[in-house]
């Protein structure tokens, strides 16, 4: 065993600092992974004299980004709970195998997203609530973001091998590295070059650029466990069918919130405007930031987890998913008050537009009404995830977004004169419902197995 290897040995030392000392540099990886899209939102909702018009353009595009999040995610978030368990069996070969396959997929689908997405943009966006007032902007940003995919992919895909392996720092580095180069490329580009909503895209796909180079430099070189390797990216029908059956539940939550994204501003854009459209945007930017601290956590949970798994440390593994739960639990009720209370301050990020905010501060206080419980569908999704339980992931993927979001959303601007308030009040309705049902079956019949198991490993010392 190599001394990184010996290191990063989850079955050893308190599971909480084990969790703690990954979710730190994860959450903050996050937090600055998000910034690529919220900057760009900050800067772009700040074009002189153009209105709220370029910042609800850039919201129609969010479908479109969430469906190559969803292909990084189903070969990234596949492949890397895989990875942890092969690992905690002491088996680095096939692990290195399941990291290569992985890789070769987002390559593949990473060239076929970007065709497809560039011959049918246009019928895409006005599907997707676009107006001819709102079409040139979403058109100018989607189409330097497709070109630059194939980074997004292998930025955002390949470092959850890095994290998977207890290389939480290295895996912020990676994404602090684009951070900073958007940050400055932005305004630059914006403003100095006056390229507009074209600017903020270029600047995006360049520091993208600069982070999957970091991320292949760091997994084809001696520092890591598990290494990047050509022979390990032949394609073995089995083992993909593996990632990808795991990688599901990370791809239908992308996929689902493409298309509930889609419907909302689809409906919004019939009901209200796009003005309404550009509120939407705020607060789909908004939760991006607010909810990363439980991704963050439970994200950092599931190596623990998997590793414990593999290793028949299971009642490690029932700490880790006690620990998590509880920290989500608190930190999402505390982040409710705060959106509830100040919600001007939240808006005033994004746009100081004074329709904007009169429109904006009611919709809030609805989308957000009972937040806390959708730690509840994190928390339980994330144990389903790092223990191969594929089947549940998906399940309750689908549950929350397609089966109660979706019609909802549909449905209740058409009820008792709700127009668009029916639209932000599908969300919460579907946290308490998919939240509640998502933990309670992960209590019913994961947390009983690992109870069992536990009793049986000590019954055989």
């Amino acid at each position: 065993m190599t001394l990184a290897a010996a290191q990063n040995d989850f079955s050893k030392g308190s599971v909480v600092r084990n969790i703690v000392n990954l979710a730190v540099p994860m959450t903050l990886a996050q937090l600055i992974n998000v910034l690529y899209n919220i900057v760009d939102r900050i800067y772009i909702g700040r074009i002189p004299g153009a209105g709220s018009l370029p910042l609800t353009g850039v919201g129609l595009c969010l479908p479109i980004i969430s469906m190559v999040m969803a292909f990084a995610n189903l070969f990234g978030m596949g492949g890397a709970p895989l990875c942890s368990i092969e690992r905690g069996r002491g088996n680095t070969e096939e692990a290195e195998r399941i990291m290569g396959n992985s890789f070769a997929m987002m390559i593949l689908f990473g060239i076929g997203l970007t065709i497809l997405g560039l011959m049918f943009k246009r019928p895409m966006l006005y599907l997707f609530g676009a107006s001819d007032n709102t079409y040139p902007y979403a058109s100018q940003y989607v189409t330097i973001y497709l070109l630059g995919s194939l980074f997004v992919m292998t930025g955002l895909g390949m470092n959850s091998f890095i994290n998977s392996q207890g290389f939480g720092k290295t895996g912020m580095m990676t994404v602090l590295l684009g951070a900073i180069a958007n940050i400055i490329l932005d305004p630059l580009f914006i403003f100095v070059f006056s390229m507009g909503v074209k600017g903020a895209a270029l600047a995006t796909v360049i520091s993208q650029g600069l982070s999957a180079a970091w991320i292949l430099k760091f997994l084809t070189g001696k520092r890591t466990i598990l290494r990047l390797k050509a022979g390990a990216m032949r394609l073995e029908r089995k083992r993909v069918l593996a990632i990808m059956g795991l990688g599901l539940s990370g791809f239908t939550m992308s996929i689902t919130n493409s298309l509930v994204q889609i419907v909302c501003n689809a409906t919004l854009r019939d009901f209200g405007g796009d003005l309404y459209v550009g509120a939407m945007t705020v607060i789909n930017s908004i939760r991006e930031v607010v909810q990363l601290p439980v991704q963050g956590l439970t994200n950092s949970s599931q190596p623990v987890m998997g590793y414990n798994y593999g290793a028949g440390k299971y009642a490690r593994v029932q700490e880790a998913i006690r620990f998590s739960s509880i920290v989500a639990i608190v930190y999402t009720c505390a982040v409710w008050a705060g959106l509830y209370f100040a919600p001007e301050f939240f808006i005033g990020i994004f746009s100081s537009e004074t329709e904007l905010m009169e429109i904006g501060v009611p919709a809030m206080h609805i989308y957000y009404f009972g937040f806390f419980m959708m730690s509840l569908q994190m928390a339980g999704q994330s144990v389903f995830v790092a223990l191969g339980r594929a089947k549940n992931a998906i399940f309750f993927s689908v549950f929350r977004k397609v089966i109660i979001v979706f019609p909802l959303t549909v449905i209740l601007p058409h009820l008792w004169g709700l127009g668009t308030d029916g639209v932000f009040l599908a969300e919460p309705i579907s946290n308490f419902i998919g939240g509640m049902a998502c933990y309670m079956t992960m209590l019913l019949t994961v947390w009983r197995e690992l109870g069992r198991k536990e009793k049986e490993a000590k019954g055989e010392c």
